[in-house]
């Protein structure tokens, strides 16, 4: 059986997190890196067995090194699929459900907007007046009609939340999903089924698919038509599962209700999109309120693909052919910018602690 010998990993944890970290391999030499030092990533790459990476495959690990495991510390991996890391043949996994519990409350918190027209409310609120135009034709998600576009994590979290509301589910996804009876259809893609029915009949339809070439601009033009006059909108799986002009005309002729969005084609979203300025649509900036503690969900993937490692059974959330995205249409956000070879000057000008969190340690002695 395959041992690790050797640990890279240029993760951006807090003392605690980086001190069970390392002792997920408690016998191999364990090195860390940060991020943006290309060199020593590619140096240290060169005899160690497994990296455990903030962002996508790093550009320097493609070359002469003795890797058989990269993880990645993120969900998607469309920005690690590229035909050259195929190539390398080094089996790549990402970290897709440690944050699965809080994204399906985050969709409910869409929906619920939808329902209760918090935009409305609040600026009642402020006049100090009392009720609203319309709200007597206000309803809840009680009885109504949801279709979850994807049955992952995400998506079967969400159904367990939704059935407990009382609400009608239909699904979407590539094949059925065992032990989820209580779905009102499982529509699937080996079934032979299209999304029509799910669009036609849903209230809300909410995303949580993968994006791929497949699914690139799934809601589009063509199938905005088929969706049910009203229907409310949810995405959080990727901006590039809808196309956003498509998505916008739909919301102003009144085919969508409205809109919650999470995640955009253009991330940072233009201050010049009219989505910004829509009262129908609420947005938030490609951020969940996190789960107790997501470096840990995220070490306790880890453990359990370093135990299937070293055991040789099948790794946990393994990158697959179907993850490649064509040219520009993958999505990385951050997971693409640790990728770039940035300059002294540029690293001293970039506050890590603002968008990766504070790190309550200089020396990897501390937690060693």
């Amino acid at each position: 059986m395959p041992k690790i010998r050797k640990v890279v990993t240029t993760v951006w944890y807090n003392k605690k997190n980086m001190y069970a970290l390392r002792r997920v391999f408690p016998e191999a030499q364990f090195v860390y890196v940060p991020f943006y030092d290309k060199d020593a990533l590619e140096r240290e790459a060169r005899d160690a067995d497994v990296a455990i990476l903030m962002g996508d495959v790093d550009p320097v690990l493609l070359g002469e090194n003795t890797l058989k495991w990269i993880f990645c510390d993120h969900a998607g991996l469309n920005g690690s699929a590229r035909p050259e890391v195929f190539a390398r043949g080094i089996p790549v996994t990402g970290a897709a459900g440690r944050s699965a519990p809080v994204l399906a409350e985050h969709c409910i918190y869409f929906m619920l907007q939808g329902c209760y027209h918090t935009r409305e409310l609040l600026a009642a609120q402020e006049k100090g007046q009392w009720g609203v135009d319309g709200m007597q034709t206000w309803r809840g998600l009680y009885g109504r009609t949801v279709g979850i576009v994807g049955l992952g994590n995400n998506g079967r979290h969400l159904a367990d939340r939704l059935k407990a509301f009382g609400m009608h589910i239909i699904s979407y996804n590539l094949a059925p999903v065992k032990g989820y009876d209580f779905i009102d259809r499982q529509l699937t893609i080996e079934g032979g089924d299209t999304i029509e029915p799910l669009l036609r009949e849903s209230d809300f339809i909410v995303l949580t698919i993968a994006l791929t070439d497949q699914t690139f601009h799934m809601l589009n033009k063509e199938t905005f038509k088929q969706v049910k006059k009203g229907a409310f909108l949810v995405n959080m799986a990727r901006g590039g599962v809808i196309c956003t002009e498509d998505m916008i005309e739909a919301l102003k002729d009144g085919t969508l209700s409205g809109a919650g969005l999470d995640v955009f084609e253009e991330q940072p979203l233009s201050p010049d999109s009219p989505l910004w300025t829509m009262p129908n649509v609420y947005i938030t900036p490609h951020s969940t309120p996190q789960v107790p503690d997501r470096a840990a969900a995220s070490i306790e993937i880890i453990r359990e693909n370093a135990r299937r490692f070293e055991a040789g059974e099948p790794l946990l959330n393994l990158m697959r052919p179907a993850d490649a995205m064509d040219g520009g249409k993958a999505e990385g956000g951050w997971a693409k910018v640790l990728n770039t070879r940035l300059t002294k000057e540029q690293i001293a000008q970039i506050d890590f602690d603002k968008y990766f969190g504070k790190r309550d340690w200089t020396d990897p002695s501390e937690w060693m």
